[in-house]
């Protein structure tokens, strides 16, 4: 079919036949021509997905650190050692 994107050559190399064996657990009707691309989307979105998270934590450490020590006098000496006494062992 003409197109004017690029083309890849992929070749079924071990682990790019687990990557299908897998997806044609997912995807049972498709050919395995079609389970390449579902595979490569499939990819692509848990690598966005990761670094959706990894900025989330990121986020997260930075608001942690910015009110770290704001409130010296609610938690006394020992605070921290009494919550661990109460942690199942």
């Amino acid at each position: 079919m003409p197109t004017v994107r690029r083309r890849y050559q992929v070749t079924e190399t071990d682990g790019v036949q687990r990557a299908l064996d897998e997806a044609v657990k997912q995807w049972p009707t498709e050919p395995r021509s079609r389970l390449i691309v579902r595979v490569i989307q499939a990819g692509g979105d848990a690598l966005a997905e990761r670094e959706r998270s990894r900025a989330g934590l990121e986020s997260r450490r930075r608001a942690a650190a910015r009110v770290g020590g704001s409130y010296p006098r609610a938690f006394g000496a020992g605070y921290l050692a009494g919550l661990r006494d109460d942690w199942p062992e």
